[in-house]
């Protein structure tokens, strides 16, 4: 399943992220929860969070980015937004 933080859900409420942009992820997303073949799509692993628990990807389509982590087969969106922003807020 794809959980998506709530911060993204409500940008995209906004108009903060186009609706085109969030369903072609999205349907990135169901297509990964799916198959669990990260190599479908231009996916890089980024860092161990410190607890070493924890892999961050991240899912690039065209100018924007996704950061996302997979925990016991559910995918946990963390940040959705173009490439200059994303990771600013991510790290």
């Amino acid at each position: 399943m794809v959980h998506y933080f709530e911060e993204i859900l409500k940008r995209i409420k906004k108009g903060q992220i186009p609706k085109p942009i969030f369903i072609h992820f999205n349907n990135a997303f169901s297509s990964l929860d799916l198959t669990k073949d990260l190599s479908l799509f231009d996916i890089t692993q980024l860092r161990i969070s410190d607890e070493k628990t924890r892999v961050y990807y991240r899912l690039r389509k065209g100018k924007y980015r996704a950061i996302f982590y997979i925990e016991h087969e559910d995918i946990y969106v963390i940040a959705l937004d173009k490439r200059e922003e994303v990771y600013k807020k991510w790290q």
